[in-house]
Parts: C-alpha cells; structure tokens; sequence
C-alpha cells in the first residue's frame, strides 16, 4: 500500500472518503439515513429581546436559513408532514426522520415548556430523534439533563452556534456571548453523553485566514462529535450588510477554489474523529445582492472537496498532532494576530 493511502486509510473514515462525513458516521451508527425536518416552534433570542442585546447577531436573518414549509403559524406535526413531502421529492426511501429545531435558539424557554414542544415532535411516527439548535447561553444542567434522559430511547444532537473562537469577533458581530461560555456548555453537554456539534462561520469580519486557520487548535480542544463550517455571506438589509459597505478590506472573501483550498488547510488540521456535517452554507440568492460562486450546488460542491483532496495528497488530521496528556479547550489559545 502507498504510504499516502495509509495515512488516512488508517482512520477508516466514511465511504473511503479523506475526511470524517458526518453522513457516513449516521450511517454507520444507525444503519440508515435520517434525515433532518426543520422546524420553526417560535422560539427567539436573548440577543434580540434585550436579555443580553437587540437586534440579533448582525449577520442574521433567519428567514435566509430554513425552507418554506418552515413557518412559526403552523403546528409541528404540519411542518413534519410537509417537510417529509418536501424531502420525498430527493430521498424517496428515507424511512425516519430527525425533528431539527432550528430557527433562533430552541433551549431559550422554560423547561416545561422545551417539554411540551419536544415531546410533541416526538410524537409523530416517523421521527426517531431531535436535533435542537440552540445558544450556548441558553443551556443549563436542568435542560441537558432532559435531554439526556430523551436519549436514552431516540436519537438527541445538541448544535451550539459558536461561530467564532475570538472574543473580539463575538462582540462586533453582536453575539452577546464569550467564547469561554461556549467552551463551558459544549463540556456540560458531551459529559452528558450527548452528540454535541457546533457552527462556525468563516471570513467574519476583522478575522484573518491565519486566525481562522489558529482557531483549529480551540475546536479540537472542545469534545465535538460534529462541526458544521459555512463562508460567510452577506445577507441583505443585515448590519452586516451596512458594516461591509463601509469596511470592505477588514473582510476575507473567497473565490470558489480560494475556499475549497483554505479548507483542506483546515482539514488537515482537525482533528480526525471530528464529524465534518458542513463545510459550506447556501442562502437563497434573493437574500444576497451577488453570488459570486454562481447557483453551483451541494453534492457539486463535495466532489470538488473530494477532488482537491485527492490532487493534494492529503487527508483531515494530517498535521493535527495528538496532545501529551488529555486536555479541553484554553480559551486563550486562539491569540489574535
């Protein structure tokens, strides 16, 4: 066997590919594909209804980011149905499905109340599981526990949007927390037991490629079972919007291959039993005022991932170094240069 070949081959990753797809571990876990219902139960945030700030975090509009069938106004089991319908059209024999509370922050209530929308999803016969979206200032041991107890009879994943792993960042994109709270709810969740992934967002402002590339060392610190990446994109009528008129040189943006090559860079820095869930993010281009990659799709855009890994040779965790003795994450790891 080639050398090469060895190094990842060694790490048996998903469907011979050169990097942990979330994908393949469900798979493999369960034996089946599960496939994800996005659901809006009407949930908001403390960044927004002046908890901890307004306004939200300033790249977001919500809408941008969940299908249509997506409506806070219908009940659950309405959203489940046509979101099965919807997901039909692609996956014909996908037998069971995940209730993905997405929209805004879905722990951000009191428990009874997580209890009755939760369960209520549940209910429905073709779901097997939850996945709840959520901040990681809306989590508490009460909640974790909860859900804890709901995995021990259906699927649970727990997705904080962390988005960044610098202070400064967190605070100029009005996210109304630090990273040391991240670092603290991702730790309470995966001692729970439960699949715990997170969200970061790549090219935030005022971050260069060397911090995001830095930014490796505090993600494998953490006790992820997944990580979703998405470029950033700039969303109309956003602050951000307003910000990247003003400031367009404190931005990094790239080109499609610029993107595909910084992410392998990534790859091989990460740690190799992270699940990659995402490296990309798509924003319907009515919310965008360019789309500079053109409408190229997903699957278009993992074979030109696959494909780039191949051309170099390399694999996820082919720098990444095991660490001398069993640590978590030091919020100061990541310094800001």
């Amino acid at each position: 066997m080639h050398p090469v070949m060895e190094g990842f081959e060694k790490y048996g990753f998903p469907d011979g590919k050169r990097y942990n797809s979330f994908v393949g571990y469900f798979k493999r876990k369960y034996g089946e594909r599960l496939q994800k219902i996005v659901l809006d139960a009407g949930f908001t945030c403390p960044n927004r209804d002046g908890k901890v700030g307004t306004g939200g975090c300033t790249y977001c509009d919500n809408a941008a980011f969940h299908p249509s069938y997506s409506v806070a106004g219908k009940s659950l089991h309405q959203q489940i149905d046509e979101g099965i319908e919807f997901h039909q059209v692609r996956y014909r024999n996908t037998e069971h499905y995940l209730a993905y509370f997405q929209s805004f922050s879905n722990t951000y209530a009191p428990l009874e109340r997580l209890k009755q929308l939760y369960e209520e999803a549940l209910r429905h016969p073709k779901v097997v599981g939850l996945v709840v979206g959520t901040r990681p200032d809306c989590v508490d041991e009460a909640k974790l526990d909860y859900l804890a107890s709901l995995a021990e009879s259906h699927v649970v994943i727990i997705e904080y949007g962390i988005e960044s792993c610098y202070d400064s960042t967190l605070t100029r994109i009005n996210r109304g927390h630090d990273f040391e709270t991240a670092r603290r709810a991702v730790l309470m969740t995966a001692e729970r037991g439960l699949d715990t992934g997170a969200h970061f967002i790549l090219g935030l402002p005022g971050e260069t490629r060397r911090m995001m590339l830095d930014s490796c060392d505090c993600i494998n610190g953490l006790p992820l079972r997944s990580v979703k990446f998405h470029q950033l994109q700039i969303v109309k009528g956003t602050r951000m919007e307003k910000e990247y008129g003003l400031y367009p040189e404190q931005f990094e943006r790239f080109a499609l291959e610029e993107y595909i090559d910084f992410f392998v860079d990534m790859l091989e820095l990460l740690r190799p039993d992270i699940c990659i869930e995402r490296f990309v993010g798509e924003v319907p281009p009515r919310f965008v005022n360019e789309t500079p990659w053109g409408l190229i799709r997903n699957v278009e855009l993992l074979r030109l991932l696959d494909k780039r890994l191949e051309e170099r040779r390399t694999w996820q965790g082919r720098l990444w170094q095991m660490p001398d003795s069993k640590s978590v994450c030091n919020p100061h790891t990541c310094t800001e240069k």
